[in-house]
């Protein structure tokens, strides 16, 4: 457009001038042509300001549909976001390495919230042991302790305390004894301890919930 602008303003000028000569100073032909001219960048002028309207109209149409398609990519997007969602709740992840021991579910089994799948034991077993509270004197964490497994023909492998309930196991039961009531008897109450192993027996051995094991605390070096 600012080409055919500039062909039209060349064109008047040079008819303006050749308008303002003294008659007869150019041929009447000559003059016609000038005139031609003139119209015809007119005529280019008016058509490239059409064209350029028209670009305009294009561009405002191809945002418009920019903005739909970014729309569009967003909403498709969205139900990717959400496929992928409902996809991972369909795999659950246990929140520690170990074994599948009682499994309540098959493949195709419709899940329900809050039931039980699975029973995990995990590959870092312990020891509860519950000593008796008169035992506990000279008991603390850090104790080198000695553990025979029953299932292993009484194998012992080494461990160590690692914490005291502060509290005996009865005291923490589904139905704690009161013994504020009746006659009074005292009993030696069980303290639970937990005695890790200082090694990995789940190299060697298979243990788990429920296992007997004897376990030894020494607590004079």
């Amino acid at each position: 457009m600012t080409a055919a602008q500039a062909r039209l303003t060349s064109a008047q000028s040079e008819l303006q001038r050749s308008e303002g000569l003294r008659p007869g100073a150019i041929a009447p032909q000559q003059l016609q042509n000038l005139r031609s001219t003139v119209e015809a960048a007119q005529a280019q002028l008016l058509a490239a300001q059409k064209a350029v309207s028209a670009a305009d109209a294009q561009v405002v149409l191809a945002k418009s549909k920019l903005r739909t398609d970014q729309a569009a990519i967003a909403s498709a997007q969205a139900g990717v976001d959400r496929a992928q969602l409902d996809l991972s709740y369909t795999r659950i992840v246990a929140p520690e390495s170990g074994r599948i021991t009682q499994k309540n579910v098959e493949p195709g089994d419709y899940v329900q919230i809050g039931q039980n799948l699975t029973a995990l034991v995990p590959r870092n077993v312990w020891v509860i042991a519950n000593f008796k509270e008169t035992d506990l004197d000279l008991m603390r964490p850090g104790q080198p302790a000695s553990i025979s497994i029953d299932a292993y023909g009484g194998r012992t492998v080494p461990g160590k305390v690692q914490s005291i309930q502060r509290g005996a196991g009865a005291a923490f039961s589904l139905l704690p004894p009161e013994n504020a009531t009746g006659n009074y008897v005292k009993v030696v109450q069980r303290v639970p301890v937990k005695i890790v192993f200082t090694d990995d027996p789940e190299q060697r051995m298979l243990l788990g919930p429920g296992m007997s094991v004897v376990p030894k605390v020494r607590v004079r070096d």
